[in-house]
């Protein structure tokens, strides 16, 4: 339900008395949970990044660690598309922070940036280990095409199919 309320509105436009009111408790008994509006927010996030690494790793077969040393990089992009092309509120949840989170007041700043520098790495090393040449410009080209097609699709679902259009485009990028 926070979820939903912070992709539809944002932080900026998020109401403790929502959520609360969507938990069945109080303002003071969701902040005596959650300490601040900015400690639920990063929850909600951190949720989330467990969830995909979970859903991945079982999408894939493996566990978490031996993905980066195993599974190559396409595969575990079309695996990511996959799933986000079946979660659009939380896609949009991720489109809308990221893009708040520009602002260096934002409370979720530091943790898109710091996320940004650990997938380009992540990245990086996958694309290294399977002998691509300039593997971080390889991984900055993924990342931006992945977000890019993501924004694309959530404002026309209807007529862009998510999965069908990463795939074409991989195969110019792989």
């Amino acid at each position: 339900m926070t979820t939903r309320l912070i992709a539809e509105r944002g932080f900026w436009g998020l109401s403790m008395q929502d959520v609360a009111d969507g938990c069945g408790l109080t303002v003071p008994g969701l902040l005596h949970h959650v300490g601040s509006k900015d400690n639920l927010l990063v929850a909600v996030l951190e949720l989330r990044d467990e969830e995909d690494h979970r859903s991945l790793a079982a999408d894939l077969g493996r566990p978490v660690p031996e993905l980066a040393g195993v599974v190559p990089l396409p595969e575990i992009c079309l695996a990511l598309v996959r799933r986000n092309a079946g979660q659009p509120e939380i896609v949009r949840l991720f489109a809308v922070l990221e893009a708040e989170s520009l602002a260096p007041d934002h409370p979720a700043h530091g943790y898109f940036q710091a996320r940004q520098e650990s997938t380009i790495k992540a990245m990086t090393l996958l694309a290294r280990a399977h002998g691509v040449p300039n593997p971080e410009i390889l991984a900055r080209q993924v990342m931006a095409l992945m977000d890019g097609l993501q924004i694309q699709w959530l404002r026309d679902p209807e007529h862009l199919d998510l999965v069908a259009t990463w795939t074409a485009a991989a195969k110019a990028l792989f």
